[in-house]
């Protein structure tokens, strides 16, 4: 089978974050605006839009825990994780109503759900379904399944899935923090499978998912090998994830199906670009023929892993995919 000829990549920055921001996920909404957690800030920023040029981010929140995983459950209204991963382990999940927010006023964010103390730290969101989610546990080497009630105003959580390539390294950190396992994930409703990173374990794995109960109906399957991998956005049409590898600061085209594995390829950071620094998760862009073609991708400028110990100013890049000029 022929490998398909990578697009052509252009990078552009449409807002930039001081130094030592670890920006961890991000949601794209209706407008083009952008949503992102800053984890150890434990704030939610906003990025005006559709954001092509740069532009000053604006706070939104500033929580009292740790925030990491953000997702859209029912329109301008989202779910939180706020996690102590690196401490107590204490986590929540809070509702964030933004359908009358503006940029600069307050809001009201609600705890909905608090987890007990098999939770280690949460990561990675998405949507399985209607009002069901899934969260990566980065530190129990698990991913929850959360159901919510109606208008996400209460929530209920059990196990989903435990895996061997779900697990964390303790010791894994350079120097800090130590290398989660279970990391991003992402479900293909068309191809019926949640992928997820495993940044411990170095793999890209899926898990076949019962479109009716939304349960995982099998053990996960083996993808391609992968060292690095943060979070990602799919294009099941394309048949790629595209995944950002935060510590070797680059975004990387993967196979969606086992057995192609060989066919991993960088599409942007190799060579190093200053540009794409600690690359930490990409969602696509919400305008009209955006998916496959643009996406928006965070980065903490190497606060984690700083290339030749310079930490640069995390930033929100856009992604443009375009056919390539020549064959490659």
């Amino acid at each position: 089978m022929a490998i398909a000829p990578l697009p052509k990549v252009t990078l552009i920055p449409v807002a930039h974050f001081p130094e030592k921001f670890f920006l961890e996920n991000l949601v794209v909404r209706a407008d083009g605006s952008v949503l992102i957690t800053a984890v150890l800030q434990k704030q939610l920023w906003y990025v005006p839009g559709p954001a092509r040029t740069l532009t000053d981010p604006v706070l939104v929140h500033t929580f009292d825990h740790p925030v990491t995983g953000i997702v859209e459950v029912e329109p301008d209204v989202y779910v939180l994780s706020l996690t102590e991963a690196y401490t107590t382990h204490e986590s929540h999940l809070i509702r964030l109503d933004l359908s009358s927010w503006t940029p600069g006023a307050t809001v009201d964010p609600v705890i909905i759900f608090d987890f007990d103390d098999r939770v280690r730290g949460l990561n990675g969101a998405c949507l399985l379904g209607p009002g069901v989610l899934a969260l990566a546990d980065c530190f129990a080497g698990l991913i929850w399944r959360v159901d919510l009630g109606p208008g996400a105003h209460s929530a209920t959580a059990r196990v989903w899935a435990e895996h061997d390539t779900m697990g964390d390294d303790p010791d894994g950190g350079i120097p800090w923090p130590p290398q989660p396992g279970v990391n991003g994930v992402r479900y293909g409703p068309r191809t019926g499978y949640l992928y997820y990173t495993s940044t411990a374990q170095k793999v890209f794995m899926r898990v076949p998912v019962d479109p009716v109960t939304l349960d995982a109906t099998g053990t996960p399957e083996f993808v391609a090998a992968l060292t690095d991998g943060d979070d990602f956005c799919i294009d099941e049409e394309a048949g790629f994830a595209y995944v950002s590898r935060h510590r070797a600061n680059t975004l990387d085209r993967v196979p969606l199906v086992p057995r192609r594995g060989s066919e991993v390829r960088h599409l942007a950071g190799d060579p190093f670009d200053p540009v794409i620094v600690g690359p930490s998760s990409a969602y696509w862009g919400a305008e009209p023929g955006d998916e496959g073609k643009v996406m928006y991708v965070t980065t903490d400028g190497g606060t984690t892993a700083p290339p030749e110990g310079v930490v640069r100013n995390a930033a929100l890049l856009r992604v443009e995919l375009s056919p390539p000029t020549e064959p490659r």
